[in-house]
């Protein structure tokens, strides 16, 4: 598209308001104690983080464009955001089409940025994907609501011809990405999704239809607001809704920090962004070519991808962690979803204690879970706190309790059974069977206390507790370490289908 008719499109959008950007590399590692991370930083560290990775995004003060349309009489709108999506499917269905054109195939370059509390972590690569016109792939695992999935498309010449991004609902979602007759020329996309939770490949009725369009050009992307300006009929596909004058986004989209609506443009190739979403399709990575039925584990892609598809500021591996250490893989996953970090001289101190604070982050990040009680005004936990926010939300979602009366204890060391508690209760996980008879597998099962043992019970079924060095050996006394945590964090993520499992022989069950 020449510049003048990008110039008569970006009209639609307004020019956004730049962000400071905070530099707390100092005051960091005051706070790190022996398992805090840069990213982990007072109230600021959220803003600092993003503008760190995406200095593209700029905040917008936006209100909403567009009504939201729905595909049948009910007028009740889905409100994702506040969905746990625990205990759903959460994935989704893409197909890219073209209704009038003579392309066959497509390459759709697949990413996720997960949604981390109020930000989102930095864009992960998960594959490239050969379409034929037409097809569907269906991704699962590893995704949870609100979690932002971006698809770059380019011609088999590996050229780009468009972009887009839509946001994980609250059960499986259905994609349609439609293409202009002419890609190459005319880089708009329309994007047309919704709730699909049986899985059928249509939007199910009763539920919000997301619809807008995106226009790329050598400059970046930006999100449309309306229709109007080009000939909408090319991008029409039979059995889809007919295209609304006024598109229609997420609530996320138009409102808050990270909106997309209404800025300048959005990059579509920053440099801040790891080299394999720079790099031409084919160059780094293989291209999957997607056959009828497609399926994909993105929990299994991420670990396949994991070495190159870190951005240049992200850490995996560490200094103080061998190739045979025996957490080394909990730890580097971890690493690469921005649950943990090590420290700036790039060692991780992996037999280093955990405090209740530095644990309460890791759960934030590692959890979307909804709030079971109301918010408490720790007496012994300061607003300046660099954990305040994750102290306080996690304790809503049920994760750690009190010490005494409205005590916290921020800087209080865990134990294993405190960890091993942490969890169980958080994830409200209840055993099946006879307790005595599951928690035999433990030598020294006799000193678990009666109030817990339901509580290990249940975390035993669900594949979670991790022994090291003797797996047969709970040891709940002993202060954890930042490696025995990383250990039953991810193992607790696993038990939720969040992530792929991990073979160790430490894990009870597994041998």
């Amino acid at each position: 598209m020449n510049q003048s008719n990008f110039a008569n499109l970006s009209k639609f959008v307004l020019a956004a308001t730049s962000v400071a950007i905070f530099s707390p590399i100092a005051s960091a590692y005051a706070a790190l104690g022996f398992s805090t991370t840069v990213a982990q930083i007072a109230d600021n560290s959220t803003s600092q983080q993003i503008l760190a990775d995406k200095k593209v995004e700029l905040r917008s003060r936006t209100t909403i464009i567009g009504r939201q349309i729905i595909t049948t009489k009910s007028r009740t709108q889905v409100n994702t955001s506040s969905i746990s999506g625990k205990g759903k499917k959460i994935g989704f269905s893409l197909a890219i089409w073209q209704p009038s054109g003579n392309f066959s195939e497509v390459i759709a370059r697949i990413s996720v940025k997960s949604k981390d509390g109020n930000s989102y972590l930095k864009e992960r690569f998960l594959g490239d994907y050969k379409y034929k016109i037409k097809q569907k792939a269906k991704f699962a695992k590893g995704l949870k609501v609100s979690d932002r999935i971006v698809v770059r498309l380019y011609d088999v010449q590996n050229r780009f011809i468009g972009y887009s991004e839509f946001e994980c609902l609250s059960a499986n979602t259905t994609v349609n990405l439609i293409l202009s007759a002419k890609p190459r020329e005319y880089q708009v996309v329309r994007t047309v999704y919704g709730i699909d939770a049986d899985q059928d490949g249509t939007i199910d009725t009763n539920t919000t239809t997301y619809e807008y369009f995106t226009q790329a050009s050598d400059q970046g992307v930006i999100f449309l607001s309306s229709s109007q300006t080009f000939q909408g009929s090319q991008f029409q596909v039979e059995g889809l809704s007919k295209i609304a004058a006024t598109s229609v986004y997420p609530l996320s989209f138009t409102e808050g920090d990270y909106a997309l609506v209404r800025h300048s443009f959005v990059s579509a190739f920053s440099s801040d962004l790891p080299k394999v979403l720079q790099a031409t399709p084919g160059s780094l990575v293989q291209v999957i070519e997607v056959s009828d039925n497609s399926s994909y584990d993105i929990s299994q892609m991420l670990m396949n991808y994991r070495q190159v598809s870190m951005s240049r500021t992200l850490q995996v591996g560490f200094s103080d962690v061998s190739s045979d250490y025996w957490a080394k893989d909990f730890i580097a996953k971890l690493a690469a979803m921005e649950i943990l970090e090590g420290f700036p001289d790039r060692t991780f101190h992996p037999d280093a204690p955990i405090t209740r604070a530095q644990f309460a982050v890791m759960v934030r990040k590692a959890f979307a879970k909804g709030k079971i009680r109301q918010a408490v005004a720790f007496k012994n936990v300061s607003t300046q706190n660099w954990a305040y926010n994750a102290i306080s939300e996690v304790y809503q979602m049920g994760f750690l309790n009190t010490v005494i009366g409205k005590d916290f204890n921020p800087s209080q060391r865990l134990s294993r059974l405190d960890v091993l508690v942490a969890l169980a209760q958080g994830l409200n996980y209840q055993s099946g069977g006879s307790t005595d008879t599951i928690l035999s597998v433990y030598s020294d099962a006799n000193s678990i206390r009666r109030e817990h043992r339901s509580l290990i019970a249940a975390l035993t079924q669900h594949g979670i507790v991790v022994n090291y060095p003797n797996v047969k050996l709970l040891n709940t006394e002993r202060i954890a370490t930042r490696s025995e945590v990383s250990a039953l964090l991810y193992q607790a993520l696993s038990s939720t289908g969040k992530v792929a499992n991990i073979s160790s022989q430490y894990v009870v069950g597994q041998q």
